[in-house]
């Protein structure tokens, strides 16, 4: 059977921000587009497959900037995440790596696991043992004794410890550090604008990851603490909810981009005690959720650049959910097409995946989606999706 397949007929989002294009195809062979075009002028050969796409929208598969694959979205993701066994929790993501995939998302970062499942994990779908997006893996977050995030993370005090746990996660694989600045909503007994690892012992674990060629993330909600992750060389802020005019400027000018993850705090206010989530967690959600969609408006005006990320895995912020996040940044002023391109392009430019990913271009992997409607009159359509294709291969 021949590995060679030509898609025609569809209008194209192809990720860039550029209009789309009517009536367009492309040539996939094996993994990756080899030729693109437009109009009846097209490739022939006895040998090319056939897909006629007439009337559909395609456009990139979605890359989620920020994931827990190991956690499941339920009232207290962290207590079920520390009642059960490693191989349990690497059921759970394999499980969560398929809702992923089927629901569009084509590739993925994993920013906090236990034990080393989401190394495990990004390795068996390298292999191909189980089936789910590509992804990068953080392994364990680095973070203060009793800080943010404790149960998943690899606790540090002093510019030694928190170079030494970065090495470590290095040691073991992982794709980028992910370093707590700031308190959170999730991890009892501590403030989300609560500034938490110092600039210095941020720095040290940052110049460990930078030395080894990986990029760095920083859990980052209070002002103070985002500051000193961006003086210490942070590369993505993550939640950003309490940004002001100085720290938004500092922002711009050394390229940082920020994942606002709007929907994290959004669940958890929507369902509320009643539905299980720790009352301190959803008041904490209530005190942050005005100035997270505030601080997004600023950032976004000013130029920041913005990533898509949805943290999967907190409080009823599901694995199959991404198109939420897209709707929220849309009301919080960025245009259809522009929070495609946070979800695609500027995403894969984060991941530093974007020479291979994130747009549909000539030489880049075949990672698209087909849909019934055009997205930039219906983002909806994102949760209905007709057809997914990763490397090439027809998934859904």
């Amino acid at each position: 059977m021949s590995n060679k397949t030509l898609y025609k007929g569809f209008t194209m989002i192809d990720g860039t921000g550029k209009e789309p294009v009517s009536n367009a195809w492309f040539l996939v062979e094996g993994k990756k587009i080899t030729k693109i075009g437009q109009g009846d002028d097209l490739p022939s050969a006895e040998d090319i497959n056939i897909v006629d796409l007439d009337d559909k929208v395609v456009m990139p598969g979605l890359i989620n900037s920020h994931v827990h694959i190991t956690m499941e979205p339920v009232g207290d993701p962290f207590s079920l995440l520390m009642s059960e066994s490693l191989a349990k929790t690497a059921l759970r993501g394999a499980a969560n790596l398929r809702k992923h995939l089927l629901s569009g998302t084509t590739y993925f970062r994993d920013l906090g696991a236990p034990g080393g499942v989401d190394l495990a994990l990004r390795d068996a779908v390298k292999e191909g043992l189980i089936e789910g997006p590509e992804f990068l893996a953080a392994s364990k977050v680095v973070t203060m004794t009793g800080g943010h995030g404790w149960p998943m993370g690899r606790e540090a005090d002093g510019v030694d410890e928190t170079r030494k746990a970065a090495r470590e996660q290095l040691k073991e694989g992982a794709d980028l550090i992910k370093i707590m600045a700031t308190g959170g909503v999730m991890t009892q007994g501590v403030e989300p604008g609560s500034p938490q690892l110092s600039k210095e012992e941020m720095e040290s674990a940052i110049i460990e990851a930078h030395k080894a060629g990986k990029k760095t993330a920083s859990h980052a909600q209070g002002t103070e603490g985002i500051k000193n992750a961006i003086l210490a060389g942070i590369d993505s802020i993550e939640h950003g909810i309490f940004l002001d005019d100085e720290v938004i400027q500092l922002m711009v000018e050394k390229g940082v981009y920020l994942v606002p993850t709007l929907v994290a705090p959004y669940f958890i206010v929507e369902n509320g005690v009643e539905a299980g989530i720790p009352k301190d967690a959803v008041d904490k959600s209530e005190m942050v959720m005005g100035s997270h969609m505030e601080s997004f408006r600023k950032a976004y005006e000013a130029g920041v650049k913005i990533a898509m990320g949805t943290d999967a895995g907190t409080p009823f912020n599901l694995h199959d959910g991404a198109p939420y996040e897209l709707k929220l940044m849309v009301d919080c002023g960025m245009t259809p097409m522009e929070s495609l391109v946070s979800s695609t392009k500027t995403s894969a430019e984060l991941l530093g995946i974007d020479e291979e990913y994130g747009t549909l271009e000539e030489g880049k992997f075949a990672d698209f989606l087909v849909l019934d409607e055009s997205p930039l009159d219906n983002l909806d359509t994102l949760f209905n999706i007709n057809s997914v294709y990763k490397l090439g291969q027809l998934v859904k």
